[in-house]
């Protein structure tokens, strides 16, 4: 029962954590790409994807950034360390992907990173905290920065000059931005992979201990599943990122996409000491990206000037909708304790 309970928390985990995590890295890419067809789509991602995880498993998981033969590029370690033992997988441990499911319906960005490892490895969950606050307020910095510096050259231009049939140069050459935006959604892919696999991956087991057999099930599974989020469109999380300026412009998702894979980038050099194998919640990165390029947008843009009250609201209001995954993740960890019998006292010893 537990190999059933294994596989069917995988495979619910592969559908909750990519459905609710798209709006990191392809929620861009899904909106300033609507007219073309979903499985045009899906092909592009769905093969970065089988490469990434093909390497991962057949140990060159180290030339992206993280170790070989590890299909979760060492997070795992990263969690499952000292006197921290892999439990037996119960059925309780289907709760998280299915909370993850509920909310993610609701259109609701929650960490996946705290409400599926905090259930595997409660004691990890302080380093990951501080490790995902810590890449909220470096991807808020560099975005300020960033835009601040390019949306006087970028944006105000994207703004002026739209894709309506008139050709003004570069700024407006479909082709060229098109493969400018494919490349960095590819890029910021792959760094979100290797990030964040190990939500999914964890149901398996230790990485290094997965047969083919198993592999090639995980692999079509993670491939159907990104198949049917396309389909839909990324569903009503997408709001996320169709509220904010200019998002659906291609040339803004290609600078956006861009930085966030660089941020991601950043990480895997132990930026804040912390530890590069210690997973992240890459849904608070992501979110402070998108506030810091808001509030740099409403500092240079004449055409967005609007109400700063307005930014701020935004801003604390997708905060606050992913601080609800880390609430609702350590709820869930108390409960579990509480059903198995064992002492809260020992929760985060």
């Amino acid at each position: 029962m537990e190999f059933v309970f294994a596989l069917l928390g995988f495979s619910l985990a592969a559908y909750s954590v990519v459905g609710n995590d798209s709006i990191q890295t392809l929620g861009t890419f899904l909106v300033s790409n609507e007219k073309r067809k979903w499985w045009q789509l899906w092909l592009f991602a769905g093969s970065i994807m089988a490469l990434v995880v093909t390497l991962g498993y057949l140990g060159y998981g180290e030339y992206l950034g993280g170790k070989g033969d590890d299909l979760t590029f060492g997070k795992y370690d990263g969690i499952f360390k000292g006197d921290t033992v892999f439990p037996t997988i119960s059925a309780w441990y289907v709760l998280p992907p299915l909370a993850l499911l509920f909310i993610t319906r609701l259109g609701i960005p929650v960490s996946t990173t705290f409400l599926v490892l905090t259930f595997f490895a409660p004691k990890a969950l302080p380093q990951m905290l501080v490790k995902s606050l810590g890449g909220y307020g470096v991807a808020f910095t560099f975005a300020i920065l960033a835009f601040i510096a390019l949306s006087k050259v970028t944006e105000r231009l994207f703004m002026r000059h739209p894709f309506d049939g008139e050709d003004h140069g570069l700024w407006t050459n479909r082709k060229f931005w098109t493969t400018l935006q494919w490349a960095s959604t590819g890029f910021l892919w792959s760094q979100w992979l290797t990030q964040d696999l190990v939500n999914i991956m964890v149901y398996l087991g230790d990485p290094r201990e997965v047969g083919v057999g198993t592999f090639a099930f995980a692999l079509a599974v993670l491939l159907a599943m990104l198949g049917y989020i396309f389909y839909r469109r990324g569903g009503k999380i997408q709001e996320i990122v169709r509220v904010k300026t200019n998002t659906q412009d291609i040339r803004s998702a290609t600078f956006i996409d861009l930085f966030y894979g660089l941020v991601l980038l950043l990480f895997k050099f132990d930026m804040l000491g912390i530890g590069a194998k210690i997973p992240m919640s890459t849904t608070w990165v992501f979110l402070g990206m998108l506030a810091g390029r808001e509030v740099a947008l409403r500092l240079r843009l004449d055409e967005a000037n609007q109400d700063g009250r307005n930014v701020w609201t935004m801003v604390f209001s997708d905060l606050g909708k992913a601080t609800i995954g880390l609430v609702v993740s350590v709820l869930l960890v108390v409960f579990l304790y509480l059903v198995e019998g064992r002492e809260l006292a020992l929760l985060f010893g």
